[in-house]
């Protein structure tokens, strides 16, 4: 099943001072996943996550809702 994911921007707390990333949200269940940086790649991984850490043991394929 194709699952949205609303990615915002944050600060994630790093050893000397906070670092900017971004949290993916999904929209079935509320699930949240965290990943350093703001490029593509930090995004995608966050849809990664979500799949390898729903806390429903469901295989969803998760988009971001930005690129739609």
């Amino acid at each position: 099943m194709r699952v949205n994911c609303k990615i915002s921007e944050i600060d994630l707390e790093g050893y000397f001072w906070d670092i900017p990333s971004v949290c993916a949200l999904c929209s079935r269940c509320g699930h949240e996943t965290e990943s350093y940086g703001t490029s593509g790649a930090s995004r995608r991984r966050c849809l990664v996550l979500m799949r390898e850490e729903c806390p429903e043991g469901e295989n969803n394929f998760y988009v971001d809702d930005d690129e739609e």
